[in-house]
């Protein structure tokens, strides 16, 4: 008798699990897959019958890449039939070398066809930042946006792991090179340096807001400590051109890209990539909430997050 079938014979109800549990896991690919390249091709039909429009790229979440944006961005700019680009964004902010480029490349877009920037719910930091490079930037009364200022975290587990008993040693380079270890305090030199670090990447963001808009420094700083206001609010401290919806912002588009702009035009949206069973199921929703929590990495970023 061999192993497996001794461990079986040993462990019935185990075994049974496992098997179920590989089954489960086959199915849940299969059916992934099928799903994926049906929504592939129906992407890739939709996207060949369109007639000229407005294309619409969608920042959701925390921005903690940009390539995919970026990737799209490139391709709508090389598309003759879109004639000018929405960014709707909806996003707290995120990484600070992300958000640099995505904003980096909207702008250059701006160049080839005009940009719309479309505020949802939450356009703060990061997400403020994307819009900057659009000719235009258009935001609801309600809209949480602001929070122009850089963050970084570290944890503090000291206590936690004296009373487990952990214990580690660390032999480095230099005296800053351990910065934000988890099993002590920040020292007053790590601070210092972080502070400095932070207050030049800040100054980048208050710079770029400033020539953007076309604002002078010292005026963008009075208001660039990390508070959040509404679109209302943003509009008085033109950091937006003007109130509105989605539709609003695609009509403008449509006008500044030489379509008719007196009604909606036709949104054009970049296929679906992210097309597993459980991002269909849950409206992607879970994994781009959980993506954040499972780098241990700390993030300079321009976010609004109030999270520990």
């Amino acid at each position: 008798m061999d192993d497996k079938s001794s461990f079986r014979q040993r462990h019935p109800l185990l075994s049974g699990c496992l098997t179920l549990l590989v089954a489960g896991l086959l199915f849940w690919a299969g059916v992934s897959f099928l799903i994926g390249s049906l929504l592939r091709d129906s992407s890739m039909f939709s996207s060949s019958r369109h007639s000229e429009g407005v294309g619409v790229i969608e920042v959701r979440g925390v921005i903690g890449t940009a390539d995919q944006l970026i990737e799209q961005l490139t391709d709508f700019r090389r598309q003759d039939k879109i004639k000018a680009i929405v960014l709707r964004i909806d996003s707290p902010g995120g990484a600070v070398g992300a958000s640099q480029e995505l904003f980096a490349e909207v702008k250059r877009t701006n160049q080839v066809k005009p940009v719309v920037a479309s505020m949802g719910s939450v356009a703060a930091s990061g997400g403020l930042y994307a819009a900057l490079g659009a000719e235009r930037i258009i935001a609801n009364p309600g809209t949480l946006t602001g929070s122009i200022g850089v963050i970084i975290k570290f944890a503090n587990l000291e206590e936690l792991l004296q009373k487990i008993g952990y214990r580690s040693e660390t032999i480095k380079s230099g005296e800053l090179k351990d910065t934000g270890a988890v099993d002590r305090p920040l020292t007053p030199g790590e601070r210092a340096m972080l502070a400095e670090m932070i207050q030049g990447v800040h100054a980048q963001f208050v710079g770029d807001v400033a020539q953007s808009r076309g604002l002078p420094v010292e005026q963008v700083e009075k208001f660039a400590d990390g508070r959040i206001f509404t679109g209302g609010r943003a509009l008085e401290l033109q950091l937006v051109d003007a109130l509105g919806n989605l539709n609003d912002a695609a009509m403008l588009a449509a006008e500044l890209g030489g379509l008719d702009g007196e009604q909606v035009p036709q949104l054009i949206y970049p296929p679906r990539r992210d097309l597993s069973l459980l991002t269909l199921l849950l409206g992607g929703k879970l994994t781009s909430r959980l993506a954040p929590s499972l780098d241990p990495t700390p993030v300079l970023a321009y976010e609004w997050t109030i999270s520990p």
